[in-house]
C-alpha cells in the first residue's frame, strides 16, 4: 500500500513539474546594447536596432538635454546619479532624449551601458528584473519606462515606490531608473486623496509625498515649443537629411502646424516626412 502511495505521489509530482513554467534564462547581455523586458517570460529580449534620434537633432530642450546627459554620464562612470522623471508636453522628445542620451554616453563609457525598456503594464515585475541586474557585475543598466502613469485600482505603483526608495533591497548600485510621463504627479488626484485620507497622520501626507514623483531625484520638465523653436526643429531635420530649408520649407512647415493645431518635435518630424515624401526623397 505504501509503495502505491509513493508511486502515485511521484506521478503527481512529475505532472506538476511539467506544468510549471520554465525557469527564466539569464540574459546574454553581450549580444546587444538595448533590451525589451518580457514580463511573461521574465526575460530581457535583445533589440537589434533602437529607434533613436541623434542627440543634436533634439532642439528646444537644451537645458534638460544637458542635465540628462550629465546624469547618465556620471552613472556610467560609477558616480552617484539620480532616478529621473521626464514629464510634460506631449511630443517634445522625452523618450527620444532618453534613447539619445544612452546612445551618446555608451559610445565613450568605460563600461557597458545597457538600456532596458519595461512597459508600464509590467511594472509589477520590476523587482524580478532588478534581481537579475543585481547579479550582473561589470555592467550598468538604465531601466526605462515610457509613458508611466497609474490609474484607479492600479496597485503596482506601490511596488515601484518600494523599488525606487524605501524597500528592503533597494535599487541596485548598477541600475538607474528613467521614466517619462505627461503628468508631473504619476497618480491621479483621486488616488492621492485616498492615500492621504488613510494615512496615520493625514496632515503630513501631502501630495508630493503620496505621489511617486518624489522618488525621482531629478525632474526634467518639457514645455510646449514656440513657433521659432518649431521651425528650428524643422530646419535641423531638413539639413540632416539634405533637404532644402529655405523659405518654401518654412512656409510649408507653418502651414503644416496650422492644420495640426499644435507645435512639437513630433509634429516637426511628421512634417519632414511629408515634405521629403512630396519631393520623392528618402529619409535615412
Amino acid at each position: 500500500m505504501d509503495t502505491e502511495i509513493v508511486r502515485e505521489l511521484r506521478r503527481i509530482a512529475d505532472a506538476l513539474e511539467r506544468l510549471a513554467p520554465a525557469a527564466p534564462r539569464p540574459a546574454e547581455w553581450a549580444v546587444a546594447d538595448a533590451f525589451a523586458w518580457d514580463a511573461e517570460g521574465l526575460a530581457a529580449v535583445p533589440v537589434a536596432a533602437v529607434a533613436a534620434v541623434p542627440l543634436d537633432l533634439l532642439r528646444g530642450i537644451d537645458r534638460v538635454r544637458d542635465l540628462l546627459v550629465d546624469n547618465t554620464r556620471r552613472f556610467a562612470d560609477g558616480l552617484p546619479a539620480n532616478n529621473t522623471l521626464l514629464w510634460g508636453a506631449r511630443g517634445m522628445g522625452k523618450s527620444s532624449l532618453v534613447k539619445a542620451a544612452h546612445a551618446t554616453v555608451k559610445a565613450t563609457a568605460a563600461v557597458r551601458l545597457v538600456l532596458i525598456e519595461i512597459h508600464r503594464e509590467d511594472i509589477a515585475t520590476l523587482p524580478r528584473l532588478l534581481r537579475q541586474l543585481r547579479v550582473s557585475p561589470g555592467l550598468r543598466f538604465i531601466v526605462f519606462c515610457d509613458d508611466l502613469s497609474f490609474e484607479a485600482q492600479d496597485q503596482s505603483y506601490k511596488s515601484l515606490k518600494a523599488v525606487l526608495e524605501g524597500g528592503i533591497e533597494g535599487r541596485p548600485e548598477n541600475v538607474v531608473f528613467y521614466a517619462t510621463s505627461n503628468r508631473r504627479h504619476l497618480l491621479p488626484r483621486d488616488m492621492m486623496e485616498n492615500e492621504r485620507s488613510t494615512a496615520i497622520n493625514p496632515g503630513e501626507a501631502v501630495e508630493e509625498k503620496v505621489s511617486l514623483s518624489d522618488r525621482f531625484g531629478l525632474w526634467l520638465g518639457f514645455h510646449k515649443c514656440s513657433q521659432d523653436e518649431y521651425l528650428e526643429m524643422c530646419r535641423g531635420y531638413a539639413r540632416h537629411y539634405g533637404l532644402a530649408d529655405g523659405e518654401g520649407m518654412v512656409a510649408a512647415a507653418i502651414e503644416w502646424t496650422a492644420t495640426r493645431g499644435s507645435r512639437s518635435g513630433r509634429v516637426a518630424w511628421q512634417f519632414i516626412q511629408d515634405f521629403a515624401g512630396a519631393q520623392g526623397r528618402r529619409l535615412g
